[in-house]
């Protein structure tokens, strides 16, 4: 009998949690959108206010600019993916957005070390600007998949080791933060030239090249929510 209420409860839990699973897969197209859109719309209220309200710019002050776009994204980032987190049942919203706060902290510093390993400069007036640069990269790239997947590692495998979303949330995660770092790499490609140009100082064109290549591979993911649902929609007819 103990072992018929065992197996019971073993079956009724794995119910459970394919149900929660399934029900954080289930996400329209139209709720990607919303969700890149209103990150799109950070990023453009965070140029608005450097500019408008602070005069300065990404050429002028990239890190005081930096420093508005992390501080004004950041919240918009991470409650907007805490939504999305993998079990609410075990994980609740709060501690989810805490998941959010440690991974910028965490992708922050791994992202800053991984550019000085690349060659970012070194000193005393380059240090704000490296921070800044790797708190907004932490946003684009760690924290949206910390505040969905927590410390699952085999999900940040699959997402960033393996690169295979199953899902749109995994679209939704996977291709902008991948976006973001291959238009940082891209976007660094310029900085040795000598051109003496004063956006090729570090890390102007770094900045621009990422945020131009999170916005296009957002797009891009949509788009692939919306075909994928598309293609599952037609074959159930």
């Amino acid at each position: 009998m103990k072992n018929e209420h065992q197996s019971q409860r073993t079956k009724t839990k794995t119910k459970t949690t394919i149900v929660e699973a399934s029900a954080a897969a289930i996400v329209s197209a139209s709720e990607v959108f919303l969700v890149h859109l209103i990150c799109a719309a950070g990023l453009a209220i965070s140029f608005w206010v450097a500019s408008n309200l602070h005069s300065i710019t990404l050429i002028s002050h990239p890190s005081q600019t930096l420093r508005h776009i992390w501080v004004i994204q950041c919240p918009i980032v991470i409650l907007l993916y805490s939504r999305y987190r993998q079990s609410s049942r075990q994980c609740s919203y709060m501690r989810a957005v805490g998941h959010g706060i440690l991974g910028l902290v965490a992708g922050a510093l791994v992202t800053a070390f991984g550019a000085i390993a690349l060659g970012a400069p070194i000193g005393v007036k380059s240090l704000s600007k490296t921070i800044n640069w790797s708190m907004m990269m932490s946003l684009f790239t760690v924290v949206p998949a910390a505040s969905v997947f927590g410390s699952s590692w085999t999900d940040w495998q699959r997402i960033f080791a393996y690169t295979k979303p199953v899902g749109p949330i995994d679209y939704m995660i996977c291709l902008p933060a991948h976006g973001a770092v291959l238009g940082a790499w891209f976007g660094a490609w310029p900085m040795p030239l000598d051109w003496e140009r004063p956006w090729q100082e570090w890390p102007i064109c770094v900045s621009y090249g990422a945020i131009a290549g999170y916005l296009v591979a957002a797009v891009a993911s949509f788009l692939f929510v919306l075909v994928r649902g598309t293609l599952q929609h037609t074959k159930r007819d």
